[in-house]
């Protein structure tokens, strides 16, 4: 076991209640250390409880120190016999009666915040059907109005590490499909050095749609038009007669 119980509780812990660099937390707790940034800016991991390492016995103060000392310092995990064998599970996952009405909330928020999951591994996690996950998608859902996002771990539906694991899985078939175009698609999916890496898209201002070819440079048929020129052409004036001049 590398990472601790309840990483991203964890991570959110060490943010809250540390001086840690996001790669020293990252690093502890086996996420991308834009992720980490995401949950100091509060935009990752919304409405999870911070779950103190050290009260579990997974991290001693004297490591916290360290790191908080020396940037380059790596977190050391405690042997936890409790967090061993947590990655398996065998066998169908069951959702006790007194937690199922609360599967469309964590299905909106995978679906909010993981948009790169499939429907497959929803379902896996939170132990609901396709047709379930289609509707919330396409807010068809009988209650949508009534529903708020939920993380699943808060919830007790899967735990932190199967969250972890399918978003990892996620991230490289993305990856490899070449999928991750967007920015924000490049900070959940991508690693630093792969997202830094990436130039990004050139964008023209929607006020100036549509003149990409637009140029102010003069070709040399404009310019001997343009010599051409005079102010009587402007205004197209008639030639003047003579004979009018003198009547005047």
């Amino acid at each position: 076991m590398n990472k601790p119980l309840m990483a991203k509780a964890t991570a959110v812990w060490l943010v809250d209640n540390t001086t840690l660099s996001f790669k020293q937390i990252a690093d502890f707790c086996g996420m991308h250390e834009l992720e980490v940034q995401g949950i100091a800016d509060g935009d990752v991991a919304v409405g999870v409880k911070g779950f103190d390492p050290v009260a579990s016995n997974q991290l001693d103060v004297s490591e916290i120190e360290k790191g908080q000392k020396d940037p380059r310092h790596k977190l050391k995990l405690k042997r936890n016999p409790a967090a061993e064998g947590e990655e398996k599970r065998r066998g169908p996952r069951y959702t006790p009666l007194s937690k199922r009405q609360d599967r469309p909330a964590a299905i909106l928020w995978l679906v909010k915040f993981h948009p790169e999951l499939a429907d497959s591994q929803i379902a896996k996690l939170v132990g609901t059907t396709k047709p379930t996950i289609a509707s919330i998608r396409d807010r068809t859902h009988w209650n949508i109005q009534n529903i708020q996002p939920i993380d699943p771990v808060a919830l007790g539906l899967c735990r932190q590490s199967e969250l972890d694991a399918a978003v990892q899985k996620a991230a490289k078939r993305k990856a490899v499909e070449g999928g991750a175009m967007t920015d924000d698609e490049r900070r959940k999916l991508l690693s630093t050095e792969t997202s830094l890496a990436m130039s990004d898209e050139p964008r023209l201002p929607s006020s100036i749609a549509g003149l990409e070819n637009f140029s102010l440079t003069r070709d040399e048929e404009s310019e001997a038009q343009n010599d051409k020129l005079d102010a009587d052409s402007f205004f197209n004036l008639p030639e003047a007669d003579d004979d009018e001049d003198e009547d005047h």
